[in-house]
């Protein structure tokens, strides 16, 4: 039940969510890759003084970028917070500012370093802060699958759209061979858009996304979607089955939005009568089908803010998210909870912590570039385009 004054969303973090947030975890990835310096202590009681002063120290010359799914302890220091697209498009219209310090995950700071000047460097505080579902697709299985629709002979008539979650690499892909980007806010007029250019769509990386859109927004039937899996030869799928098909999903989910299941919708129903259902359409079909309201996270904020008191909410998206709203809109009389009892944080937003922020912050400001994140110009060039067709979309 949710109070005024210190809302309890009724979750149980799993066991690796509760490493992860008590910074047990292992400081390398699955990239590999430690942080070059020497962290501060977690337990520093001088951390919010310390980033606060190395913020202040670097004055304009440094613009910071919060997503929405970061723990508070960084999101306080945020000069701007958003999705991936909304943070990436603000941090270009600051072309004054000569760092651009990306709290959240790799793909993010790669957007960001393409739409901005070549003077400009962006810094992310953690290598390790990847995505789970922007990995499922690489630069090798997709050329593959290309192959595979080029002998199936249909790749003529496929249009590729890939989400804003995915790498610099597969967005580059998507630009040269004639496709655009999408956000889960825009996804449909992406998908219109590549049906006036070709008769399929090839959808990277997330197949919820794509599944839904084509689905609850534009009327397909599930028939109309086929499913490739870059781990099994011909990605699964048969000539005929390619060549019938309009959408060809690609393999991949979200690890956090994937979790959802249609039980959870089902038991938050029983137990809180007169509950919204309000989820991000990265969550599985049945789901969605199940929910009130779908959406993206600007949408879902939008939604919570306009509200009226005393209304009932359950979230399906980032827990870190949730909590931040639960805390915002109680003193409305808003009751929100978060949809499934036991979930995973995000486990790669969660890798940048305070003494990454603060490590970061203090590098620069003593002069000291720190991971700092490039996209080739080949790579630049055509992921641009593809973000450009984006853009131009009506």
């Amino acid at each position: 039940m949710t109070t005024a004054q210190t809302p309890q969303l009724d979750v149980q973090p799993s066991p690796l969510a509760l490493l992860l947030l008590g910074r047990g975890a292992d400081p390398r990835s699955e990239r590999g890759v430690e942080c070059p310096g020497d962290l501060p202590e977690p337990s520093d009681p001088d951390l919010v003084a310390r980033a606060r002063a190395a913020k202040e120290k670097l004055g304009s010359k440094v613009f910071v970028l919060g997503h929405h799914y970061q723990r508070d302890e960084v999101i306080q220091f945020a000069d701007v917070t958003g999705d991936s697209f909304k943070l990436a498009r603000d941090a270009a219209a600051r072309p004054d500012a000569e760092y651009i310090v990306f709290c959240g995950v790799h793909f993010m700071a790669e957007s960001a370093d393409i739409l901005t000047t070549d003077d400009q460097k962006v810094v992310l505080p953690d290598l390790a802060a990847g995505c789970s579902m922007a990995d499922m697709a690489t630069a090798e299985q997709v050329a593959e699958c290309w192959d595979v629709l080029t002998e199936a002979g249909v790749a003529e008539q496929v249009v590729p759209v890939s989400y804003m979650n995915s790498s610099a690499d597969i967005k580059a892909f998507t630009g040269k061979h004639g496709g655009t980007i999408c956000t889960s806010s825009n996804a449909e007029r992406a998908l219109e858009w590549a049906f006036q250019q070709g008769e399929k769509v090839l959808f990277l990386p997330d197949q919820h996304l794509g599944r839904n859109t084509a689905v609850r927004d534009m009327g397909m039937s599930l028939e109309d979607c086929v499913l490739y899996n870059p781990h099994k030869p011909n990605g699964g799928l048969t000539a005929e089955q390619l060549r019938d098909a309009k959408m060809i999903l690609w393999r991949g989910h979200c690890s956090v939005h994937g979790r959802f299941s249609l039980e959870s919708v089902e038991d938050v129903r029983e137990r809180v009568p007169g509950v919204n259902v309000l989820v991000h359409p990265e969550c599985r079909h049945e789901v969605v089908a199940a929910a009130d309201y779908v959406g993206s996270t600007e949408y879902i904020i939008k939604t919570l803010e306009a509200a009226p008191a005393g209304s009932k909410w359950a979230i399906g998206t980032e827990l870190n998210l949730v909590r931040r709203l639960a805390n915002r809109f109680a003193p409305e009389g808003k009751e929100i909870v978060f949809l499934d009892k036991t979930v995973c944080f995000c486990s790669t937003m969660n890798r940048i912590d305070l003494p990454h922020l603060v490590w970061a912050l203090e590098s620069l400001a003593e002069g000291n570039l720190v991971n700092r994140i490039e996209v080739d110009r080949e790579t630049e060039a055509f992921a641009k385009l593809a973000l450009e067709r984006m853009l131009a979309l009506p």
